[in-house]
C-alpha cells in the first residue's frame, strides 16, 4: 500500500508540474515570433512599391507594417498573420493582393517583426485598431478595407470586425476560440481555467455582420476544420465557405484560397 500511495502521490505531482508549467508559459506556447526580427520591404524584388511603416500604439510602442497603397477606387486588404507568422512571411499574400490591383496592408504585431513590447490579447487588438485608424487617416475609410485573418489573426480579424463596419472579412482557417483549440491539444489540462488570452471568436460572430468569407481545409493539421464549420454556423449571412480536402494548415491560400479570396472580393466590395 505504500509502494502505490508513494506512485500516486508521483503521479499526481508529475501532473501538477505539467499543468504549472503549461499556465507559466502559455504565451510562450501561443506566440512564436520568427527569429528574424526586422527586414524592409525593399529586400524583395517583388515587393517593389511596398513601403514599412512606423505606428505608435496609444500604449506608446513602435509596431511596424508593410503597405502599398489602392490604386484609385479599389479596396484595401488588412491582413493579420498567424502565430508563428511575420511580415516577411505574408510577402507572397501581399504581392497577389497587390498585383490584383487592391492596396494592402501587413501587421506586425507587438513583439514580432522588430515591433516594441511583447504579445497579448488584448495588445493584439490595439494594435489591429492603431493600424486601422492609421488607414483612416491616410484617406481610407472602413467600408474599403477587407479585414483579412489568417489561423491566430481570424480572432483578431473576428473582434475588429466586431466592433466596427468595414467592407468585407476573410478568415482562413479559424477557430472558435483559442481555448477549444488548446483544449483539443491538451485534453489532460483545465485549459479553460488557465487561459489568459483566449479569442472568443464564436461568442463574437454574431456582431459581425459584413459579408464573410471562411476557408478551411480539411487536412488541417493545426486547428482541425471542425472548428471552422462551427464558427462557419454561428456566423450571420451573407456568408461564403470555401472547404477544400486537400488543403492543411499553411497550404490553403496556394490551393484555390487566393483566388477564391480575390473573387469573393471582386463581388463585394464595389
Amino acid at each position: 500500500m505504500r509502494w502505490l500511495r508513494w506512485l500516486l502521490f508521483s503521479a499526481a505531482g508529475l501532473y501538477v508540474g505539467i499543468v504549472a508549467l503549461l499556465f507559466a508559459f502559455q504565451r510562450d506556447l501561443m506566440y512564436r515570433p520568427d527569429s528574424i526580427r526586422r527586414v524592409a520591404p525593399s529586400y524583395y524584388e517583388m515587393l517593389a512599391g511596398v513601403q514599412e511603416v512606423e505606428l505608435k500604439t496609444p500604449d506608446g510602442l513602435r509596431v511596424y507594417a508593410w503597405y502599398a497603397p489602392p490604386p484609385e477606387g479599389r479596396p484595401t486588404v488588412a491582413i493579420f498573420h498567424g502565430n508563428g507568422g511575420s511580415l516577411r512571411s505574408q510577402r507572397y499574400r501581399l504581392k497577389y493582393f497587390k498585383d490584383a490591383n487592391m492596396g494592402v496592408l501587413v501587421l506586425g504585431y507587438r513583439g514580432y517583426a522588430g515591433s516594441d513590447g511583447s504579445p497579448s490579447e488584448e495588445g493584439l487588438y490595439t494594435d489591429a485598431r492603431t493600424a486601422l485608424d492609421w488607414l483612416n487617416a491616410h484617406g481610407i475609410a472602413d467600408d474599403r478595407i477587407v479585414l483579412y485573418g489568417e489561423s491566430l489573426g481570424t480572432g483578431i480579424a473576428t473582434k475588429v470586425a466586431a466592433e466596427r463596419e468595414f467592407a468585407a472579412v476573410i478568415l482562413e482557417s479559424p477557430y472558435t476560440s483559442t481555448v477549444d483549440v488548446a483544449a483539443d491539444r491538451f485534453w489532460f489540462a483545465p485549459v479553460s481555467w488557465l487561459m489568459k488570452d483566449r479569442f472568443e471568436s464564436v461568442a463574437r460572430i454574431a456582431e459581425v455582420r459584413e459579408p464573410l468569407l471562411i476557408m478551411h481545409g480539411e487536412a488541417d493539421e493545426v486547428i482541425p476544420q471542425e472548428f471552422g464549420r462551427r464558427l462557419f454556423d454561428a456566423a450571420n449571412e451573407p456568408k461564403e465557405g470555401y472547404w477544400p480536402k486537400m488543403a492543411g494548415h499553411n497550404s490553403i491560400f496556394d490551393l484555390g484560397g487566393f483566388l477564391t479570396a480575390a473573387e469573393f472580393i471582386e463581388r463585394r466590395v464595389r
